[in-house]
């Protein structure tokens, strides 16, 4: 059976019925499990509310050929990392004939690894920092003499900045290293921008108002992320007209050049002497939390937090029976 991926934009939902029987994806194993979680049952409840046919369905505990066997019409997706944002979920459901929010196999499982991500979006013109892969420790003096201090270390196919370390000293390496390659043995060192973080909700093939993220931590960590009250988040971002359409224009620009699809989030750091937004990774499957940042997005354009779960499991009419 062939699922489309044929457009963008997907038809709207009238009823809640129009919907049929909908698992909300959640949980899973790995090591976002706590975040999805919380997304997953945010979600829920929020379909729930209105009047959607939907059921908590977690992988872990529940084989994934139950979601046919128990009669469940399309998934929404709310797993993070591996297992459920890197396109091994989206091979199940393509497999077994369920429509899914979201991007697909191809696009879910490029935008997992942040450094095929990066090599792509680069290659179509984007802006993002210089790197090195680190294949191993005999890598770590070639970084610093490439890119300098400070630099940030990164796992390559981690989400939420799980494994990420930012590195102010050459002594500080080799513990930050060791750390990513326990995650993923696929490692990169990227010079540190030291500006302002900005980053851009898609919904629908539309950007959402930027927002401007800062965090009280020496970078928007996985605490930053989801736990600590400290961070501060500016939506509207206080950017001008001339720099928002820029800033949209290059969100809008990796979104489609790595196959994305219905909604995500992509994420910039800006120089603060040139003003120039450096492209940092692209989010499939972002965080649907009480701190997260699609819904404070989108709470900006006029949608509430219902009225966003409701457009995301409609981006699931893309993947219907020809």
């Amino acid at each position: 059976m062939s699922l489309l991926n044929l457009k963008s934009v997907p038809r709207r939902a009238g009823r809640p019925t129009d919907f049929g029987k909908v698992a909300v994806l959640l949980g899973g194993d790995s090591t976002e499990r706590e975040i999805s979680l919380l997304s997953g049952n945010a979600v829920l409840a929020a379909l729930q509310r209105r009047g959607v046919n939907a059921h908590a369905f977690d992988p872990q505990s529940t084989p994934v050929q139950g979601l046919a066997s128990e009669g469940f019409d399309r998934a929404w997706i709310a797993l993070h990392g591996p297992g459920g944002e890197d396109g091994t979920m989206q091979g199940a459901l393509e497999w077994l004939g369920i429509p899914y929010t979201g991007s697909g196999v191809l696009a879910s499982a490029l935008t997992m690894d942040k450094l095929k991500t990066k090599r792509v979006v680069v290659g179509a013109g984007h802006v993002a920092p210089d790197y090195v892969v680190l294949s191993g420790p005999a890598d770590l003096t070639a970084a610093l003499e490439r890119i300098g201090l400070p630099m940030m270390v990164k796992p390559a196919s981690q989400g939420s900045s799980v494994g990420i370390t930012k590195v102010k000293t050459a002594a500080e390496l080799p513990a930050a290293y060791a750390e990513a390659s326990a995650i993923d043995p696929i490692v990169f060192a990227e010079t540190f921008i030291s500006g302002e973080e900005f980053t851009v909700g898609v919904l629908q093939d539309r950007g959402l108002p930027s927002i401007r993220i800062q965090p009280a931590t020496e970078f928007y960590d996985y605490q930053a992320k989801y736990f600590r009250n400290d961070t501060q988040y500016h939506c509207p971002s206080g950017l001008g007209p001339k720099a928002e359409a820029e800033l949209q224009a290059a969100a809008l620009g990796a979104f489609r050049v790595t196959d994305c699809l219905g909604w995500g989030r992509v994420d910039f750091m800006r120089d603060p002497v040139s003003g120039k937004f450096y492209f940092v990774e692209i989010n499939t499957t972002p965080g649907m939390t009480d701190h997260s940042l699609v819904p404070m997005a989108a709470r900006q354009s006029g949608i509430d937090f219902e009225e966003l779960v409701w457009r995301v499991l409609e981006t699931s009419f893309l993947r219907e029976r020809k």
